[in-house]
């Protein structure tokens, strides 16, 4: 089973269409509500919402999600019934299982209700397809159109020293890689403010994003946040929001991160971090904000790759 607890939640809504072709007497039961077993649209519809609620049930691999929202509707035609779900979450994963489980579903529910009424081959249930699909990465972009500049600074005086080697840093720059940033600066500093500050007021005149790793805590040697707060120009405290609130479901030591985000100058800063779990999870909570902020927002001319 695939692992999603790293995936952002987000809206999702997925609709699936499936046709049963029918001779015109039971089109005319259908429309009458009028087979041996009763109503038959009216029982379709209950199974299809009923199969959307199960289908990590039936479907061995699928994530059980919350459904927000299950509706199945019927156009009836001069030869075929055509039904349509439509599923809704909020959640990890897509809805488009549920969606073509419940339009299945109901089209075989039809069809044992109108079996009584004619010869078997007269029944034939074709198309099943996914119609549309919204959220998620095809819908909240997770790599940049071109390539944007970033710089990784890593704040730790242990791996500046040499004696541990630094993950977290290197996560985020693995995340920004695949996601298109190019190029990337990768520096290790020791947690040393007036070093840090110098060395980021001058990479915001080349480099359009800046993110440091580590120096968020509520030790006597994080610094990260003291010194890079008070040059924030335009700050923009819902990305560690939004980091905060993920890490917060994976461990309760998230909310010990004082980091924050915006601009200064032109250059996008950002504070995560120094744990390879933190930085991992913030990454993973802000990259699609963060490439929205660099595909969308034309309006921040920068060298860093972006005009």
């Amino acid at each position: 089973m695939k692992n999603v607890g790293m995936k952002p939640e987000s809206y999702r809504v997925a609709t699936a269409s499936s046709e049963l072709l029918a001779p015109a007497h039971c089109l005319q039961l259908l429309a009458d509500g009028n087979t041996e077993k009763g109503d038959a649209l009216k029982t379709a519809r209950i199974a299809g919402i009923l199969a959307a609620k199960r289908t990590d049930e039936l479907i061995p691999l699928c994530h059980p999600l919350p459904i927000y929202r299950a509706d199945v509707d019927f156009e009836l035609l001069v030869d075929r019934v055509v039904i349509r779900a439509t599923v809704e979450t909020i959640g990890p994963t897509g809805v488009e299982m549920e969606a073509l489980t419940a339009a299945s579903i109901a089209a075989l529910t039809i069809y044992d209700m109108l079996k009584p009424h004619c010869e078997p081959h007269e029944l034939i249930i074709q198309q099943c397809k996914l119609d549309l699909k919204k959220g998620g990465k095809s819908h909240f972009k997770r790599h940049l159109r071109q390539p944007v500049s970033a710089a990784v600074l890593v704040l730790s005086d242990t791996v500046a020293a040499g004696r541990k080697p630094d993950t977290a840093g290197r996560s985020v720059v693995e995340t920004l890689t695949e996601a298109g940033f190019d190029p990337i600066h990768y520096q290790i500093l020791p947690d040393e403010a007036d070093q840090l500050k110098g060395l980021v007021l001058e990479l915001t005149q080349s480099y359009a994003c800046i993110i440091t790793v580590g120096g968020t805590g509520i030790g006597k040697r994080d610094i990260t946040v003291d010194t890079l707060e008070p040059l924030l120009e335009r700050e923009l405290n819902g990305l560690m929001e939004a980091a905060r609130a993920f890490g917060q479901k994976r461990t309760p030591y998230a909310a010990m991160s004082r980091g924050v985000a915006g601009f200064i100058d032109r250059s996008l800063v950002i504070t995560l971090p120094g744990s390879r779990g933190g930085a991992s999870e913030s990454m993973a909570a802000i990259l699609p904000a963060l490439v929205h902020i660099f595909d969308v927002c034309r309006d921040l001319p920068h060298p860093g790759g972006y005009e």
